[in-house]
């Protein structure tokens, strides 16, 4: 693989964005048909994919499937099987069972036109230290064919991205970890790739340098290229159209981050403030209540199947039993809270069914 990692495809025409799963958004892919035994409209597809090394299983039964133009985030705790995964798609990693298609070709055989349209970084520092962090780029470029005018501009565009044109002049080697990172990500996306594979893209990043590159990610996604994004900060699950949880190799969720909230908590959540104390039990039987909890003489936190239908019937049954309510609102757990109690669940059941299944990443 070349320094700054990078391969793959041109992306399709809009369609109606489906994942195995989830029905998610869309946004205008780049290209069109290039090739009529080809469904462009899903760059990437996993199906039941399986990978051990020896005894160890790192994908355990993987269907995926991808829609053009969407960002869809890969999250799992470290050594849950994310950058296994990366590797299978890029096809630097050989799955030992099921099947595995990237703009309709394997990634072990990938073509010359499907390389070039890939924009691949690894979690591993993979550039030349010697070379500075412009000439980096600018060696990057090259080995996609891009020419002296244009390449020029990129190599700018994309240092000043990740704020490191200032820097442009020091040895790969003398940069710290996290301009490293930055530099790894400038390398990625000089070419223009069409298809995206960032593995750990933020980390080591300061906030506002995390912000940055997630508002290119969001303007790349709006030209219509499709990413794969793995990450440990859950919380930028919200930057994505959808997420993929992953842990044990297994993927346990697949939906936009607001049908995550929705597994998570069984429904949608109401929080309920009254104005003196309050028995919340006599709501249980409103018509649309699930679940309800009692959180101190005057709080409740209800969980309903749809929050616009039933907040005004608990506030007509909470006048009808003698209280006032003094504000109601939608409570939203974090996605540190959803990861959680996803991942929770899916370990319960493992080990209710006397499983083990091995972990790598």
């Amino acid at each position: 693989m070349t320094p700054g990692g990078s391969l793959h495809h041109a992306l399709p025409q809009r369609p109606d964005l489906v994942t195995s799963t989830a029905q998610l958004p869309g946004h205008t892919p780049l290209g069109g048909d290039r090739d009529a035994g080809v469904d462009v409209r899903y760059p990437v597809v996993m199906q039941d994919v399986t990978r051990s090394f020896g005894e160890l299983l790192a994908i355990d039964g993987i269907s995926l499937t991808v829609p053009a133009g969407n960002i869809v985030g890969m999250i799992g705790p470290s050594g849950s099987g994310k950058t296994t995964t990366i590797r299978t798609l890029t096809g630097a990693v050989e799955p030992s069972s099921g099947e595995v298609r990237v703009l309709g070709e394997d990634p072990r055989r990938f073509t010359r036109h499907a390389r070039e349209a890939i924009g691949y970084m690894p979690q591993s520092f993979v550039l030349y230290p010697d070379l500075t962090a412009q000439e980096n780029v600018d060696f990057t470029g090259s080995l996609f064919g891009m020419l002296w005018r244009r390449r020029r501009q990129r190599v700018r565009e994309v240092l000043e991205l990740v704020d490191l044109w200032d820097a442009r002049g020091r040895r790969a080697s003398r940069l710290s970890g996290g301009m490293q990172r930055r530099l790894e990500l400038a390398c990625t996306l000089v070419h223009e790739p069409s298809l995206l594979f960032l593995d750990e893209p933020t980390a080591g990043l300061d906030p506002l340098l995390r912000q940055s590159v997630w508002t290119e990610l969001g303007r790349l996604r709006g030209e219509g290229r499709t990413m794969i994004v793995t990450t440990q900060y859950v919380g930028e699950a919200e930057y994505c159209d959808s997420v993929a949880m992953i842990a044990r190799g297994q993927l346990i969720a697949l939906a936009t981050p607001d049908d995550l909230r929705r597994q998570a908590t069984g429904g949608d959540v109401l929080e309920l403030e009254l104005e003196q104390p309050f028995d919340g039990e006599v709501l249980r039987g409103v018509e649309g209540v699930l679940r309800l909890e009692q959180r101190g003489e005057r709080g409740l936190l209800i969980t309903v199947d749809d929050a616009g239908t039933v907040s005004p019937r608990l506030v007509d049954a909470v006048s009808a039993h003698g209280g006032d309510v003094a504000s109601s609102r939608e409570f939203r757990p974090s996605y540190d809270e959803v990861f959680a109690t996803l991942v929770g669940r899916h370990d319960a059941a493992i080990e209710a069914n006397g499983q083990s299944v091995a972990r790598d990443d």
